[in-house]
């Protein structure tokens, strides 16, 4: 049967990730992340060539039209909505990387995870003054989950992120690597910490690096960001209306989305057009119009805007609030997608990074089908 024989692939991934979907046999594919930093209560699964994030332990996903049946041995399954068979899916094998442990004797699966297909994921610091402390703490945020749970470990050195990082290239076949970290004490907000882990990465494996932090003061990071092997960087707005700011992420909005702009400016003439990104939670409470403004204004400074759609992770203050309707993410997906091709900001020219991965966002299937 033909993958999508009843939905486009773009409307397809914008149901799944708004609805979720339920699993027959949840052991389906490597096991999925609950908690911790970046994409969670999720699986990833390929449809049509595309492979995203879909959420499976959510509270929207309990109730979700779509039932995912029991994959074969291959990983390849069926999906139907409401009875009806739509598509095919594919869920990406557990990684061989996942078996090993470091020579100190914790499992590689604890520093780094396959994010998407071919992505290894990592938060260096599992720990931020930002999640503190619940006047402070982005609303949306389980970053301390994981950790809490013993899935992971709050520091991982260099050496055991050169070594997980090497083993899963040659193991997996891991294309690039996400490296984010929780914001630490000090000007730098995690520059340091990065700039020292891309450094014995590189000096082990040839793989292209995204950090992700905060902006830091000194726009001389940059600089040693890039010389240390980092090869895109992505600085987070997630939401971009300063009163919603201020409400649902109190800490990280006392840095202004003005400051965040000068950085990407900053940050651009480093690292160069398209290789500078930035995350938008959609479905937050700014309207699509607010999201599109901004982003045109990303797109001219040479930023990708992953604009994603906001998931409520159980455990967090959000994890009542509502995804966003698949209408809503196709009234910011399709206008932005033009507006990238037309920019040149595609994200298959992405180095490494969350954009050029593009599984938690239907954006690069956008971006596809106008330049098929």
């Amino acid at each position: 049967m033909d993958t999508m024989t009843r939905l486009p692939t773009e409307k397809l991934i914008n149901e799944l990730q708004s609805f979720g979907a339920r699993l027959v046999d949840p052991k389906a594919g490597h096991e999925s992340r609950r908690g911790g930093a970046g994409p969670s209560d999720h699986k990833p699964m390929t449809i049509d060539g595309m492979t995203v994030m879909v959420p499976v332990h959510t509270a929207p996903a309990f109730e979700s039209p779509y039932l995912v049946e029991k994959p074969d041995a291959a990983g390849k399954s069926r999906i139907s909505r409401d009875g009806h068979v739509i598509g095919e899916v594919a869920f990406p094998l557990r990684p061989r990387f996942y078996e090993k442990t470091t020579a100190d004797g914790i499992p590689y699966s604890q520093i780094a995870v396959l994010h998407g297909r071919d992505v290894l994921a990592t938060t260096v610091l599992q720990t931020c003054i930002r999640y503190q402390s619940r006047t402070k703490t982005c609303q949306f945020c389980a970053i301390g989950q994981s950790l809490a749970a013993g899935r992971t470990i709050a520091h991982k050195t260099p050496e055991q992120l050169a070594e997980v990082a090497k083993a899963a290239v040659e193991l997996d076949g891991v294309k690039h690597m996400v490296m984010t970290t929780g914001t630490p004490k000090g000007p730098d907000r995690g520059a340091a910490i990065l700039a020292e882990s891309a450094r014995a990465i590189k000096a082990a494996v040839d793989l292209p690096i995204q950090a992700q932090c905060e902006p830091p003061e000194d726009d001389g990071w940059y600089r040693i960001m890039k010389d240390a092997g980092v090869d895109t960087l992505g600085m987070h707005l997630e939401v971009v209306t300063p009163e919603l700011r201020a409400r649902i992420m109190p800490g990280k909005a006392q840095v202004s989305v003005p400051q965040y702009m000068r950085a990407f400016e900053a940050a651009v003439k480093i690292f160069g057009r398209g290789q500078v990104s930035t995350y938008i939670l959609a479905g937050l409470g700014d309207t699509h119009e607010a999201i599109l403004d901004i982003c045109a204004k990303l797109v001219a400074i040479g930023v990708y805007p992953f604009v994603v759609p906001f998931v409520p992770i159980s455990g967090t203050p959000l994890e009542s609030h509502p995804a966003p309707k698949p209408d809503f993410m196709h009234s910011i997906l399709g206008p932005l997608s033009k507006m990238l091709v037309d920019s040149g900001l595609k994200a298959v020219d992405i180095k490494a990074g969350c954009g050029k991965c593009g599984a938690c966002s239907a954006l690069s299937t956008y971006e596809r089908m106008l330049t098929k």
